[in-house]
């Protein structure tokens, strides 16, 4: 059997060493347009930063390597023109030469990937206009900082990639400003957590202009400065990270069907609508696992999770469900600040229909005794009806990959809070806490759906709904200007100062002392508490 794979990179490759595996007899051949045939193209900006030291360490696999590893024809600089669907042949042009060439196949793999958006503004071909896709690019950037022609730079676009190179010439002294249309930057998470990461960057130094559009790119000959709809900023550097657009022009007329965003359709074996040609990575649409909506996942991991179950198909040991979809699980890397989510946002799982509910608390990274103990700030959202848990976002200086990662297995077993509220998961002072943050957010979501905590989230607080609320400050001591102090401790029986049915908001730190101090006065009869959640932690307060 015949299977020709366009493109390498993380989907490509893998589909091809996994079907050797699968299948030795196989005749596998990778045509890409690349010198490159598998590159880390997560690990770019690490490059930039110096993190990681050579410009080799990028590169996961040579053609040579990868042939005499696996056993798969590599041809390199071979760009496919087009598909012929009923010859099942493809025509390409090898690009140094210019030849035509003409490939047959039995199985046809599209792993053509993606490409970095060009928006068609002014100066867009001016000197140190720089891009984030290839080892090339990064190469270039990296370069202009150590010969220190940049010294200011303006990254556009406040997603993962455009986060990673602003903290990695951030940390090479480059003063850097962020850009980005949309209300927030970090798609995918809620707004006040995208809120709280712009400020939390704006004390670092990183200034996040969002609701910004970009016009044009100023200058001679090298970047000058910006013009946006709002205001001209200086730079001397431009890095564009203003999405990717799947690589799928050269299907025109084949009859594959493709998405309203040009990514190639795909059923839950990577089949296209075509008869033997499947696509896998950038270029394809899954599903979301939760929605069973397309969705629109160019990351690593989906590529190789995709290229394994592809391989699979192809060589007919595929078992069980094909690719069940994605949750939108992504994590980055911030300066002081890590980043995680997974499965819906809470405004994501009212669109779906579900009767959602959301807590934000703020618990231990570890025991809290230990060297370098820190606070995870989490986000949790379930049904409110089935108690299915539906997503999770969290924050914090230490592993939030741990939390989204628990999550991401509750989610995927289709687990409910009370199905992972008593989970046996690890402890020691080092790692975590005896009740595990993930294990502490989970009750206190529960005691939120069954109303053993009355509290008001930070989105409900900042537009006003306690308004009415005297801001009662209840940390372990006075913290509050101009807000009157309770002791926890010598609350035992009914406050003189307080009606019965007086509106307190009950405030600390991060808010668990706030829940004990109302779960006392409700003993004694206070019946119109909330509890803030996230505390001054989270939340800035207006007394």
């Amino acid at each position: 059997m015949k299977v020709l794979i366009i493109g390498g990179v993380a989907a490509g490759t893998k589909v091809a060493a996994k079907l050797k595996r699968e299948n030795r007899n196989c005749e596998v051949t990778i045509l890409t347009k690349s010198k490159d045939i598998s590159y880390a193209g997560c690990g770019l900006p690490y490059y930039v930063g110096k993190v990681i030291p050579e410009r080799t360490q990028l590169i996961v696999n040579t053609p040579e390597k990868f042939s005499k590893l696996t056993g798969v024809t590599v041809q390199t600089e071979v760009e496919v023109r087009k598909i012929n669907t009923a010859e099942k042949t493809v025509d390409a042009v090898y690009l140094k030469s210019q030849e035509n060439l003409k490939y047959e196949y039995d199985k046809l793999v599209i792993a053509s990937g993606a490409e970095a958006v060009k928006p068609p503004i002014e100066g867009i071909n001016l000197q140190n206009v720089y891009y984030l896709r290839t080892p090339g690019d990064a190469v270039a950037i990296r370069d202009a900082v150590e010969a220190g022609g940049i010294k200011r730079t303006v990254v556009v676009g406040g997603g993962y990639i455009g986060l990673e190179i602003a903290e990695n010439l951030a940390a090479q002294g480059v003063r850097i400003t962020v850009v980005d249309m949309a209300e927030n930057i970090l798609p995918g998470f809620d707004k006040e957590f995208a809120e709280y990461v712009e400020n939390h960057l704006a004390d670092q130094g990183i200034m996040a202009f969002t609701n910004t559009k970009l016009e044009a790119i100023l200058g001679e000959e090298k970047v000058e400065k910006i013009e946006t709809d709002r205001r001209t900023f200086k730079a001397d550097a431009v890095v564009l990270c203003v999405g990717i657009r799947a690589n799928t022009d050269f299907l025109t007329d084949t009859g594959i069907e493709l998405m309203p965003n040009k990514t190639i359709k795909v059923n839950e074996y990577l089949q296209t609508n075509i008869d033997d040609i499947y696509a896998v990575g950038d270029c394809a649409t899954v599903t979301n696992r939760l929605t069973k909506e397309s969705a629109w996942s160019p990351m690593g991991s989906t590529a190789n999770i995709a290229g394994r179950i592809a391989a699979k198909s192809i060589a007919g040991t595929a078992a069980g469900k094909g690719y069940q979809g994605v949750l939108g699980t992504a994590i980055v890397k911030l300066p002081k600040l890590n980043a995680a989510k997974t499965g819906l946002t809470e405004a994501d799982a009212a669109k779906a229909g579900y009767n959602a509910v959301s807590v934000v608390t703020v618990v231990d990274d570890k025991a809290h005794y230990y060297p370098g103990a820190s606070n995870f700030i989490v986000k949790m959202t379930a049904d409110r009806e089935s108690k299915k848990l539906l997503g999770l976002q969290v924050l914090g200086q230490g592993a939030v990959d741990k939390m989204v990662d628990i999550a991401v297995t509750a989610i995927t077993m289709g687990a409910t809070l009370e199905d992972v509220e008593n989970m046996d998961l690890a402890y020691a002072p080092p790692f975590s806490t005896a009740i595990h943050p993930f294990s502490h957010t989970v009750n206190v979501l529960l005691n939120k759906i069954r109303g053993e905590i009355e509290s008001i989230s930070p989105t409900a607080y900042a537009n006003g709904e306690a308004k009415d609320y005297k801001v009662i400050d209840s940390s372990i001591s006075p913290s509050i200007d101009g807000a009157q102090y309770i002791d926890l401790t010598e609350v035992n029986g009914e406050l003189d100062e307080f009606a019965k049915d007086e509106k307190l908001l009950l405030v600390c730190t991060k808010g668990k002392r706030a829940y004990m101090l109302q779960n006392r006065l409700k003993h004694y009869g206070y019946t119109n508490t909330l509890v803030l959640e996230g505390g001054t932690t989270f939340n800035e307060l207006e007394i």
